[in-house]
């Protein structure tokens, strides 16, 4: 089996934040650490960062942003991080909802524009709180990259984007409930789904990112690649930072919104996505910014039933490390593999994103990402 240990000896752009709590040994346990699970297994390269007590204490990369070129990782580089960009667009939903232009408990039919009926069950209303719950009863199987596959006037097969279980009482996890959200905030907002988020939760947070690809400077991606378990090699994937410039050209508010994959495009540092998580830690307030309200911030957290332990973008599980409820969210794509999670009681969190490493999994959890956490808890954290 080929590995690339030879780029995995590479450890660059580290920043230490000292505080009396924390000595250089810690972090070069850590750092020890997780060089024993890069040398485990197959991994391309790893970002992570570290809040205790609501700061960034640590953030460090290792290995490679492009295995072709040889170029290590650092810290400003930008992943896209899969779906945990759904929490972006809850999360300006919630704004929406603050400011009173739209329900929750709407009809997202009247929202999105065309009638959304689980077939089964047409007298019952799918709400917008449905969608972002994932409890629509709205699956993936005609697809997510485009609004007409559940539109009655496009696509003759839209009876079959819907599961056999009345809205509201089961749960399916679901791509096209988030690129429908996506053209209800352009809809609602007035301003396109990539310009709203940037201008009302990056800019005001001092974030760099964002969901199109045109807008950003390539230079600072991270090269995405598939690990293909019977070769032992990195694929890699071209479409991950897909530009679409063509089709954002002729573009159509709250119609080809999917362009920008609300449900999972965002592309952000593993820093930056610190700063945001952080955010939520502290019910909806950074650095004396406020971008929800606690209420909102609350209710996103809060889990809609016990099964899937799912809130509005954002879960809890006692999965990831043991003796804690996290809260958080994971993302997968294209090889790349994210988590952010944080404990707002115990004011810390931990971000980590993969941009290609071998997909084995224990306990629901990328292996890789989930070993990484508790290293990076065990000596950052719990000390």
């Amino acid at each position: 089996m080929k590995k690339y240990s030879f780029f995995l000896t590479i450890s660059v752009c580290f920043i230490y934040f000292l505080t009396p709590s924390m000595v250089m040994g810690q972090a070069a346990a850590a750092e020890a650490g997780i060089q024993e699970i890069i040398n485990q297994s197959n991994v391309a390269g790893l970002s992570v960062a570290v809040v205790k007590n609501n700061k960034i204490i640590y953030t460090h990369s290792f290995g490679v942003k492009n295995i072709e070129e040889k170029t290590p990782l650092t810290d400003d580089c930008i992943f896209r991080i899969a779906s945990i960009s759904k929490s972006f667009s809850a999360t300006s939903i919630m704004q929406l909802v603050e400011a009173k232009k739209l329900s929750l408990e709407d009809d997202a039919s009247n929202l999105v524009g065309f009638t959304l009926r689980n077939p089964k069950f047409p007298a019952k209303v799918i709400t917008l709180k449905m969608l972002l719950s994932h409890r629509s009863s709205i699956n993936d199987s005609q697809g997510y990259f485009s609004l007409e596959t559940i539109n009655p006037a496009t696509n003759p097969d839209w009876a079959k984007c819907y599961n056999n279980y009345e809205p509201g009482t089961g749960y399916m996890y679901c791509n096209l409930n988030y690129n429908m959200t996506g053209a209800i905030i352009e809809k609602y907002a007035g301003e396109r789904f990539d310009q709203y988020v940037k201008h009302h939760i990056l800019d005001p947070l001092g974030i760099y990112g964002g969901y199109c690809v045109d807008s950003l400077d390539k230079s600072r991606f991270a090269t995405i690649y598939e690990y293909n378990k019977d070769s032992a090699k990195f694929i890699y994937s071209p479409n991950a930072y897909a530009p679409r410039s063509e089709e954002i050209a002729h573009y159509e508010m709250g119609k080809t919104t999917p362009i920008f994959s609300p449900t999972g495009g965002m592309k952000i540092s593993a820093t930056d996505l610190a700063k945001y998580m952080t955010m939520h830690s502290n019910l909806g307030k950074y650095n004396g910014i406020r971008i929800i309200s606690k209420k909102s911030a609350r209710q996103m957290q809060t889990p809609l039933s016990l099964d899937e332990n799912y809130g509005l973008a954002i879960l809890k599980t006692d999965k990831l490390i043991e003796g804690k409820i996290l809260t958080g969210h994971t993302g997968s794509a294209y090889g790349l593999y994210s988590a952010m999670f944080f404990e707002p009681n115990e004011k810390f969190g931990i971000v980590v994103i993969s941009n290609g490493c071998n997909p084995t999994y224990e306990n629901g959890f990328n292996a890789v990402i989930r070993n990484t956490v508790n290293c990076l808890y065990k000596n950052l954290i719990a000390q």
